[in-house]
């Protein structure tokens, strides 16, 4: 643990809670799903719409403090549901979402990539890419309560 927090002062990582916050390798964090959510503000909202604790804690070991809370509050125009079609027998809350609530969102996209790992992209007004964020162990109220404090609302056509 000791080396730890050395090697996260010579990274300069300043943890302005104390050693009492844990902080986690970019790769564990990837492999908890936190791929660009990276502001503590963030984790601040996913706790508003995700009631669970385990959850919104490893998104805590894996953020940055940010100085202006109303990051937090920034909504994308859209998202890419991306999943390999060949995988998705071992994600039944993934296939649960798509089957039955995805059309709630029109603004995002399913997307099958071969052995790609769930993940949502999350697209700027220009449909360009700006987070993605690993989903693997969501559960279909988590991903649905994301999508709805995170992309903006799109009329349906």
């Amino acid at each position: 643990m000791g080396a730890l927090i050395a090697m996260l002062v010579v990274l300069g990582v300043v943890v302005p809670f104390g050693a009492s916050k844990e902080q986690l390798s970019t790769r564990e964090c990837e492999n908890l799903g936190f791929t660009g959510l990276a502001l503590c503000s963030d984790c601040n909202s996913l706790a508003e719409y995700v009631k669970d604790q385990e959850l919104v804690s490893d998104c805590r070991k894996c953020c940055t403090e940010d100085s202006d809370d109303s990051i937090s509050k920034v909504t994308y125009s859209g998202a890419i549901l991306e999943v390999c079609m060949r995988k998705l027998v071992f994600y039944p809350e993934i296939v649960g979402f798509i089957e039955e609530e995805k059309d709630r969102f029109p603004s995002v996209k399913v997307q099958y990539i071969f052995n790609s790992p769930p993940k949502l992209i999350l697209l700027d007004d220009a449909d360009e890419h700006k987070e993605t964020i690993r989903i693997d162990n969501w559960k279909r109220e988590h991903i649905l309560q994301f999508l709805q404090g995170k992309v903006k609302r799109a009329s349906a056509i």
